[in-house]
């Protein structure tokens, strides 16, 4: 897909309207040509002066019904790097910004294939664990709580790797929520604020037992699913245990790699989730294992083999087709080749993108201890500090 990110705001270009006023049209020549067109009528509702959006919080103070429905750009004029255009039958001149144009640029080769993903995503296998400066090596809790910029670059790792490790936090009660008061908000649910996962009996859930348990995502009988969760560490003398973690989005790009048809199956039909393991509770919900945006966009993938109720919604003909896709995506879950291995120790933890990260752990004995506690956060306030750190850092001036 065509992109602007290397032209420049100083490069020459020419501003010029189509003959009916329906476009700007927007060229440059030099290192980097660009044809760039814009619609009029895109051109007015994105307009950011005073009487059309809030010098606050850029919110729109105008609806589309304001704008008249025949809009026309009768005059244009460069100066500099803005842009000056008259709109009619208004009679207003607005200002833009030629790099808010571009960063904007609409007019694009769309040739996304299914299951495209965002391109600061980087997706993963067992070979992260060999790289120093990835999500595998983690940040110092201490760190983060009194650095601004190291903070930043761990919920970066959390955001281009689907998770990231925090180490030598306090060893205390409840401290995970230490944790998610940096980026965000506990995100509530029948299991409290938090929950413990260690050995009990008689428990309400398979992760509150000394078994293994299978990569899988949590919660995709919730809709809409916890995004985030925090997993703790407390005690850990037991043997065994150890904590792994398999990047979903790497998975369902080498299936759609093997075979664009099971790729495909397992996007097109919903599976439905269920649980009802406590009193007063029964959660269901219907959603795919690989779940793609209307423009293919690969946004989620739920898998979960302990709560999946019975498939019903693949039509008789594709249920083969359907059970074949799923068992290879088990497999590639399982194999060693897409897995990252590490251990927690008391104070540490990690975070991890329940959209697209699956996580599990090995079994460990009835000697020792082990005791986590976990919660569950939401992405949007994680990407909301995120952001906001990325442009107080960037502005910050060079000598402070």
């Amino acid at each position: 897909m065509q992109r602007y990110e290397t032209i420049q705001v100083n490069q020459m270009f020419e501003a010029t309207v189509a003959a009916d006023g329906s476009q700007l049209i927007v060229t440059g020549e030099g290192s980097a040509r660009f044809h760039m067109r814009f619609h009029a009528i895109w051109l007015r509702d994105n307009a950011w002066d005073e009487s059309t959006r809030s010098a606050v919080n850029g919110q729109r103070l105008i609806t589309l019904a304001d704008i008249p429905p025949h809009t026309r750009i009768s005059h244009v004029n460069v100066n500099g790097s803005e842009i000056h255009l008259t709109f009619q039958p208004e009679n207003k001149t607005i200002t833009y910004s030629a790099r808010w144009l571009m960063d904007n640029a609409y007019d694009q080769q769309h040739c996304r294939h299914s299951g495209w993903m965002q391109p600061n995503l980087v997706i993963w296998d067992s070979d992260l664990s060999g790289e120093p400066d990835s999500s595998i090596s983690g940040a110092a809790f201490n760190d983060i709580c009194n650095d601004a910029s190291a903070l930043k670059e761990w919920l970066q790792q959390i955001a281009r790797y689907g998770f990231a490790q925090l180490r030598s936090g306090p060893v205390k009660d409840k401290a995970l929520f230490k944790v998610v008061d940096l980026f965000g908000y506990v995100r509530e649910t029948n299991y409290g604020r938090h929950f413990e996962v260690r050995t009990e009996v008689n428990p309400v859930n398979l992760a509150y037992t000394g078994l293994g348990l299978q990569a899988h995502t949590d919660n995709p009988y919730r809709d809409p699913v916890p995004t985030l969760q925090v997993l703790y560490c407390l005690e850990s003398s037991a043997a065994g245990g150890e904590n792994m973690v398999v990047d979903g989005f790497a998975v369902a790009h080498k299936l759609r790699h093997e075979n664009p048809e099971w790729f495909d199956v397992l996007s097109r039909y919903c599976v439905r989730f269920e649980y009802s393991g406590s009193n007063g509770v029964m959660l269901h919900a219907r959603k795919p294992m690989i779940e793609l945006a209307p423009d293919g966009e690969l946004v989620a993938v739920r898998f979960n083999n302990r709560s999946a109720a019975a498939i019903t919604d693949v039509p008789f003909e594709q249920m083969e087709i359907f059970y074949a896709a799923y068992r290879r995506m088990s497999e590639l879950i399982e194999d060693e080749s897409m897995q990252v291995m590490f251990r927690l120790n008391p104070g540490d933890c990690f975070v991890v993108d329940n959209t697209r990260v699956l996580h599990a752990r090995k079994g460990y004995s009835g000697s020792g201890t082990r005791w986590l506690q976990g919660c569950y956060a939401d992405k949007d306030a994680l990407y909301s500090k995120l952001s906001s750190l990325e442009k107080s850092i960037a502005e910050k001036p060079a000598n402070e």
